[in-house]
C-alpha cells in the first residue's frame, strides 16, 4: 500500500460527491421501508402508473434508508486514469455515522491495521495519515476552493448509503418519466424527450443535468447521473444489492465513476452493516504529525 490511499480516499471522497446536488425536502416525512409489488404483470409488461414530479419526490423521500447510528465495513477497489498510467488500489475501509454530525472513515490494511483515517463533519474536514506521519485539516471553503466546487456534509452522508441530499421539491425544474420500456421512474431537470435525446448523445444539455433513477418496486434511487456543463464533468452512481443477510435495507454496492480531467473509478462493497449501535466518531490528530501540502488549482 503507498501514498496513493489516504491522500485519494480524502480527495476521491471530496471531488466526487460534490457532483451530487440531488433534493430538498421542505416537510419531513414519515418512514416506511415496505416494498410494493412489483409492477410487471404475468407476461412481462410493465404496469407502471404515471406520478408526477411531487408524487416520485415524495415516494424518494418516505422509502430512503433511515438510522441514527451506522457502522459499515467495505472492500474498496478504486482506479484513476485509463491505460498503461492508469493506478488502482485495493483497500478495505471502516465507516462510522452520527447521522447529520459525524463521518468517520477508517482505511486499513489487510483489515486490520489503521494506516489513514478521515473525519468528516458539518464544517470540517481532517485526515491522519499513519504511514506516512502526515495530517490534512481544513473547512469547506478551503476544500471547495481546491476542487472548484460546493460541497456540504449531507452531500456526502446521503451518498455513502444511497439517500438523496435534500433535494427541493420545485415542480417547475424537477421533471418526471415513466420509463415504461425499462420499468423505471425517473427525476430528471429535463424533459422526457430532451432526455432522451441527451441519453442518446443526439444533443448535449445547455446548464447541468441531473437524473435519478428510482426503483419502482421500492423507490430507491438506484442510479444518479450527473453532467456539468460548465466544467465538462460526468458523474454516475450506482447503487445494487439491497437485501442482503444483515437485514438492513440499503444498498451494499456503490459503483461510482467520474470523467473530467482524469477518469476515475471506485466499487464500495460492502461487506457488514449495524445500525443504531452507538459508535466513536472522534479522530486526534498527533503532535509530532506534519501538514499534508496539497497545492491549490
Amino acid at each position: 500500500m503507498n501514498k496513493l490511499v489516504p491522500t485519494c480516499l480524502v480527495m476521491l471522497s471530496l471531488f466526487l460527491l460534490q457532483s451530487l446536488t440531488a433534493c430538498k425536502s421542505k416537510k419531513k416525512i414519515q418512514i416506511t421501508e415496505v416494498k410494493p409489488e412489483t409492477p410487471i404483470d404475468s407476461v412481462g409488461r410493465c404496469k407502471m402508473d404515471f406520478k408526477n414530479a411531487k408524487a416520485l419526490s415524495a415516494l424518494l423521500h418516505s422509502h430512503e434508508f433511515q438510522y441514527d447510528w451506522m457502522y459499515a465495513k467495505a472492500n474498496v477497489e478504486y482506479r484513476e486514469g485509463e491505460g498503461e498510467q492508469a493506478k488502482e488500489e485495493s483497500f478495505d475501509i471502516k465507516v462510522r455515522v452520527k447521522k447529520d454530525s459525524a463521518i468517520l472513515i477508517s482505511i486499513q490494511a489487510l483489515s486490520l491495521v489503521d494506516v489513514a483515517k478521515v473525519l468528516i463533519t458539518k464544517d470540517s474536514v481532517k485526515l491522519v495519515d499513519y504511514l506516512h506521519r502526515q495530517y490534512f485539516k481544513g473547512d469547506y471553503h478551503y476544500i471547495n476552493e481546491l476542487l472548484r466546487s460546493d460541497l456540504d456534509y449531507e452531500v456526502i452522508q446521503a451518498l455513502l448509503f444511497g439517500n438523496s441530499a435534500e433535494f427541493y421539491d420545485d415542480e417547475q425544474k424537477l421533471k418526471p418519466v415513466t420509463d415504461r420500456q425499462n420499468c423505471l421512474y425517473r427525476l430528471s431537470t429535463e424533459r422526457k424527450r430532451r432526455l432522451r435525446k441527451i441519453e442518446q448523445g443526439d444533443i448535449t444539455p445547455k446548464q447541468s443535468l441531473q437524473t435519478l433513477t428510482l426503483d419502482p418496486n421500492s423507490f430507491k434511487i438506484i442510479n444518479n447521473e450527473f453532467i456539468d456543463v460548465a466544467t465538462n464533468r460526468f458523474f454516475e452512481v450506482k447503487y445494487d444489492k439491497f437485501n442482503m443477510p444483515d437485514s438492513i435495507y440499503a444498498p451494499h454496492a456503490v459503483d461510482i465513476e467520474i470523467r473530467a480531467e482524469k477518469k476515475v473509478k471506485a466499487k464500495i462493497e460492502y461487506v457488514r452493516m449495524e445500525k443504531n449501535v452507538p459508535q466513536k466518531v472522534s479522530l486526534t490528530i498527533p503532535s509530532k504529525y506534519d501538514p499534508i501540502k496539497i497545492q491549490s488549482k
